[in-house]
């Protein structure tokens, strides 16, 4: 029995199909270039290369790289910025000093409210009388007063001020208020009203103690120095200067 025959035009799997060389061995006449050439697939720079960059600035671990985008750092106020705040902050401490001038003359000013004692019981010796609201009522006129004036005066000395000064006054004033009506009442008749009552004895007049019934009269001061303030800006306050208006073309020039 004979073995089939090869057949003589089938090549060796050894031998290059190209050249008849053996694989491994590049070919003298081959279009791949040697190693080292910056076109070889090997050469670290050779865009196909896996793991290798292809052109492109590393970006890992580099001293240059922070690993994130720069904060910019927060803006300080202007020294325009500054100075109105110091401004308002001297105005509201100012302002509200006042506020002992304010609660004197309530003190001085406010109607007494007349009390009686029968021995077991204090009443009002005049029970239709209105003296408990006419102590709110110059309070809240005296609040008026005291916000018009220092509008006018804070408004002469800062002549270029803006809303800080307007802040500056409103929070003075509240603050000016709240001292004038704790002073007040301090410094009036005592609050004890049986204590006193029993002091003077049975059927003897007292005043009564100061009270501030409408607590929004502690607004009245802040209100009319706002108000006031805005309407002395809007009438003699500074101006901006008006744009240029263009000079009209001759005609026929060009």
């Amino acid at each position: 029995m004979t073995a089939p025959l090869t057949p003589h035009d089938q090549p060796s799997p050894h031998d290059d199909p190209a050249g008849g060389q053996s694989q491994g061995q590049p070919s003298g006449n081959s279009s791949v270039p040697p190693y080292g050439h910056p076109g070889h697939p090997g050469h670290p720079g050779h865009p196909g290369q896996p793991g290798q960059p292809s052109g492109y600035p590393e970006q890992s671990g580099g001293a240059g790289y922070s690993g994130h985008a720069e904060r910019p750092e927060p803006s300080e106020p202007g020294p325009e910025l500054r100075a109105e705040l110091v401004q308002a902050s001297l105005v509201a401490i100012a302002v509200a000093v006042a506020g002992v001038l304010l609660g004197l003359l309530w003190l001085w000013l406010a109607p007494k409210v007349p009390l009686i004692s029968d021995g077991s019981a204090v009443y009002l010796k005049n029970s239709e009388g209105e003296d408990a609201i006419g102590a709110d009522g110059v309070f809240t006129l005296l609040g008026l007063a005291f916000g018009v004036v220092s509008a006018v005066v804070v408004f002469l000395l800062f002549r270029h001020g803006g809303i800080a000064l307007v802040i500056g006054l409103a929070i003075g004033g509240v603050l000016a208020s709240v001292i004038a009506w704790r002073l007040g009442v301090w410094l009036g008749p005592t609050s004890d009203v049986v204590a006193h009552a029993k002091s003077v004895g049975k059927g003897v007049t007292f005043d009564g103690p100061l009270k501030l019934g409408a607590k929004g009269a502690l607004l009245a001061w802040s209100v009319a120095a706002m108000v006031v303030h805005l309407v002395l800006t809007g009438l003699f306050g500074p101006r901006d200067p008006e744009p240029a208006l263009p000079s009209p073309a001759t005609p026929g020039a060009r």
